[in-house]
C-alpha cells in the first residue's frame, strides 16, 4: 500500500506554457522574491541528474590538461508526429560513407552491434519525446573504435540518472573530427517519461565525457597544449586565445597583451593573436602592449569560422568533380536578401548544415560561373536530390497568399466562419474544387500552430487578423525551408545532348524566357551543350535552319516527351506485368500509386490499374499515399489529384 506522503511529480508537457508544475514553481518563486523582481530560479536543476552537473563542472580536475569533448543536445517532441521523422533521422545517420572505409554507418547499443533500427523505433512509438546527442571528443581521431568510449559514457549516464537507458548510436568518421550520434528514448526503466535536468545536459554529461577521454588517452602533455595554442594564433575562428582576451577585457574594450598571459611563451602567443586580429580588422593597438578589441568579438569570429567551414566544404565538393574555382567565385546564397536572384545550376554536393537539427545544404555549380552554398533547411522526404541534376532555387516567399485573403473575406461576411458550403453561398461563381484548395490551406496552417481552429462539423473559425496569422505561418515555414528547390532535370547535362526526351536544354532552346549563361564554369558548359543539342535536334528532323535562325517543330517538347514515356513504359511493362496506356488531357486517372519515376521530362507517378498502368505528372502529396488509391483529371502537362476512389470532392491541384 502506498504511503500517504507519496506523490507523482508531473512537470507538464514539453514547451507547455499553461499550468505545468514547472511554471507553477517559477511563478511561486517569483512571488516569494517580491513579485515584481525577476526570479533567479530557472528550473535548470529540475529532473534527473540535477545534482551532478554543478559537482562535476566545478571539480576542475587537471585543469587545462583535461581533454575537451563537445556535446550537442536536442530534445525532439515525438507525440503526434508519427513514425516518419525519427525513422528518417536514423536512416540519415546510417547513410553511406560515414565510416573510415566509406561504408554505411553501423547502429549499436550497450550490448550489441548491428542493432535493428526499426525495432528500436517501434519500442518508442508511443514516447512523448526523444533525446539526440552528438558527442565529439577533440582527440577522437586517436580512438581506433569509438564504441567502448560511448558505452562507458552511457553507463556513467545511467548511474548519474539512476535508471537504465534505451539508446542506439552510430559513429561517424567522414569529417576531420570523428563524432558519434546517440538517440536516447524519452522513457526510464519504469516506463515513465524521462526528464533530464538541463544542468546535466549542458554541463554534467560533457564533464563526464571529458573524464573518460582523459582517462583513456591520458592528460594532455605540455607539448600538445603548446602545439594547439600555436595553431590557434592564425585561425580565422573563435579560439581559446580569444576567450582569454575577452576574460581580461577592461573598460572601453581595452586589453593588455601581457596581462594574465602567464609565461613568456603564452605572452608571445597572445601578442601574435592580437596581431592576427588586427589584420582581420578586429583589434587596434592604441600604444605598445595596449589594445582595443571590437565589440561582439566572439560572434564575429564564430561567423567567420562558419564561413570558413562552408568555403572548405565547397572547395572539397567541387574538387572531387574536377570543377574547382578560385575562392572569389564561391558564394553563400542568402534568401533573406531582397535582391537575391533565382539560382540555376548543377548539384555538385550536399550534406547537413546542422546534423542535430537535420538542416541540409546543397552546393550548386551555377550558370553564373560561381559555386553557391545553399542552406535548404529541413529535407523534404518526398524529393530526392540527385547528384549532377539541374535545379532551380528561389527564396521562399513569406507573404500571405491570395487564398488567405479570400478566406478572410468570406469569413468576415459570415461571422468569422468558413467552409466549402459557406464559400459557395458567398460566391456563386466558384466551384467546390476551388473552395477545396482553401480548406487544404487551412489544414496546413492548423498543423503547424494555433493560427486557425476547426469545429467538429468541419466549419473553420477565422480570426479577424487571419491574413497576419497566415503571414506568421509563412515565416515559420521559411525558417524550416528557406528556399524552394525545383529539379529542372534529373538527367546530367552531358547525357541531355543526345537524350530522347524533353530535356532542360530543349526548354531553354524553345522557351520564351531563357536563363542567362555566363561564359565561365557551368555557364560555359551549358552554352556548349545547347549548341550540340541544337545540332542533334536537326538530325532528328525536329528543327531546321533558316538563314541565321533555328526553327523548331511545333509541339517538339510534346513529341520528345512521348518518346521518353513510351521507352520507359516498355521497361515498366515487364516489371509490373501490365500493358501501358497513355493518359491524355481530359482523361480521368484512377488506380494505386506505386512509385515515382525520374525522367528527363520530369518526375512521373506510376499509377497501376486493374488491367493496365499509366504514367502521369508526380506531386509530392502522393508520397504520403504510396500504395493507396488515388484519382485525378489530366490537364495538359499537369494533373489535379484526389486521394481515394471517391467520384467527387476536392482535388489536389
Amino acid at each position: 500500500m502506498a504511503r500517504d506522503n507519496e506523490f507523482d511529480l508531473d512537470i507538464g508537457k514539453i514547451g507547455a506554457r499553461d499550468g505545468s508544475y514547472l511554471q507553477h514553481v517559477l511563478r511561486a518563486s517569483n512571488l516569494a522574491r517580491g513579485g515584481g523582481r525577476k526570479s533567479g530560479f530557472k528550473g535548470n536543476r529540475l529532473g534527473r541528474g540535477a545534482a551532478i552537473g554543478p559537482v562535476v563542472g566545478s571539480q576542475g580536475r587537471l585543469g587545462a590538461l583535461r581533454r575537451r569533448v563537445v556535446i550537442k543536445a536536442r530534445i525532439v517532441k515525438l507525440r503526434g508526429k508519427g513514425f516518419a521523422a525519427p525513422r528518417q533521422h536514423l536512416r540519415y545517420i546510417q547513410r553511406d560513407g560515414v565510416t573510415r572505409e566509406g561504408a554505411p554507418g553501423e547502429l549499436y547499443n550497450a550490448e550489441r552491434t548491428n542493432v535493428e533500427g526499426r525495432a528500436f523505433l517501434e519500442q518508442g512509438v508511443e514516447d512523448r519525446h526523444q533525446f539526440r546527442f552528438i558527442v565529439a571528443a577533440e582527440d577522437g581521431a586517436q580512438y581506433q573504435d569509438l564504441k567502448p568510449f560511448v558505452r562507458k559514457l552511457m553507463t556513467q549516464m545511467e548511474e548519474d540518472l539512476g535508471t537504465e537507458l534505451d539508446w542506439v548510436a552510430v559513429d561517424h568518421f567522414n569529417t576531420g573530427h570523428p563524432h558519434t550520434h546517440i538517440v536516447l528514448r524519452g522513457k526510464d526503466d519504469k516506463g515513465r517519461d524521462l526528464v533530464i535536468a538541463p544542468d546535466y545536459i549542458s554541463r554534467g554529461l560533457r564533464e563526464r565525457a571529458s573524464d573518460i577521454v582523459t582517462f583513456d588517452l591520458g592528460p594532455k602533455s605540455e607539448l600538445e597544449i603548446e602545439g594547439q595554442l600555436r595553431r590557434e594564433v592564425e585561425q580565422e575562428r573563435f579560439t581559446s586565445l580569444d576567450r582569454g582576451l575577452i576574460k581580461d577585457l577592461g573598460e572601453a574594450g581595452i586589453v593588455l597583451s601581457s596581462e594574465g598571459a602567464g609565461d613568456a611563451l603564452r605572452q608571445t602567443l597572445r601578442a601574435g593573436r592580437l596581431q592576427k586580429l588586427r589584420r582581420l580588422g578586429l583589434a587596434a593597438e592604441l600604444e605598445p602592449g595596449r589594445w582595443r578589441l571590437v565589440p561582439q568579438l566572439e560572434p564575429v569570429l564564430r561567423r567567420m569560422g562558419e564561413r570558413g567551414d562552408i568555403i572548405h566544404a565547397m572547395h572539397q565538393a567541387m574538387a572531387e568533380r574536377g570543377r574547382d574555382r578560385p575562392t572569389a567565385d564561391y558564394a553563400i546564397y542568402d534568401p533573406q536578401d531582397p535582391v537575391t536572384p533565382r539560382l540555376v545550376g548543377r548539384i555538385a554536393g550536399q550534406g547537413l548544415a546542422d546534423e542535430l537539427g537535420d538542416r541540409h545544404y546543397v552546393i550548386v555549380d551555377g550558370v553564373d560561373g560561381r559555386a553557391h552554398y545553399v542552406d535548404i533547411g529541413k529535407a523534404d522526404p518526398g524529393k530526392a536530390i540527385l547528384p549532377d541534376s539541374i535545379v532551380s532555387i528561389m527564396p521562399k516567399s513569406t507573404k500571405a497568399r491570395s487564398v488567405d485573403r479570400t478566406v478572410a473575406e468570406v469569413a468576415a461576411a459570415h461571422d468569422g466562419h468558413y467552409s466549402v458550403d459557406i464559400h459557395l453561398r458567398h460566391d456563386s461563381g466558384t466551384t467546390a474544387e476551388f473552395a477545396g484548395t482553401h480548406v487544404r490551406r487551412l489544414e496546413a496552417i492548423r498543423r503547424l500552430g494555433n493560427h486557425v481552429s476547426r469545429e467538429p462539423d468541419g466549419t473553420w473559425i477565422i480570426a479577424p487578423d487571419h491574413v497576419e496569422r497566415a503571414h506568421a505561418y509563412e515565416l515559420q515555414q521559411a525558417r524550416l525551408r528557406p528556399v524552394i528547390l525545383e529539379t529542372l532535370s534529373a538527367v546530367p547535362l552531358e547525357r541531355q545532348v543526345r537524350y530522347e526526351g524533353a530535356t532542360w536544354l530543349d526548354k531553354e532552346l524553345v522557351g520564351s524566357s531563357t536563363t542567362p549563361l555566363r561564359n565561365s564554369g557551368f555557364g560555359r558548359e551549358a552554352q556548349d551543350a545547347l549548341g550540340r543539342r541544337r545540332l542533334w535536334l536537326m538530325e532528328q528532323d525536329l528543327a531546321h535552319q533558316e538563314q541565321d535562325q533555328t526553327i523548331y517543330r511545333t509541339n517538339m517538347l510534346g513529341s520528345l516527351r512521348r518518346r521518353e514515356l513510351a521507352r520507359a513504359a516498355v521497361q515498366l511493362a515487364g516489371e509490373v506485368g501490365l500493358p501501358y496506356k497513355e493518359a491524355v488531357s481530359g482523361d480521368r486517372v484512377e488506380g494505386l500509386y506505386r512509385r515515382s519515376l525520374d525522367l528527363a521530362s520530369g518526375r512521373y507517378a506510376v499509377i497501376e490499374k486493374t488491367r493496365e498502368f499509366t504514367l502521369v505528372p508526380w506531386r509530392s502529396v502522393l508520397e504520403r499515399n504510396r500504395g493507396q488509391a488515388v484519382a485525378g483529371i489530366m490537364r495538359e502537362d499537369t494533373i489535379s489529384w484526389t486521394i481515394g476512389r471517391q467520384r467527387s470532392g476536392p482535388s489536389i491541384p
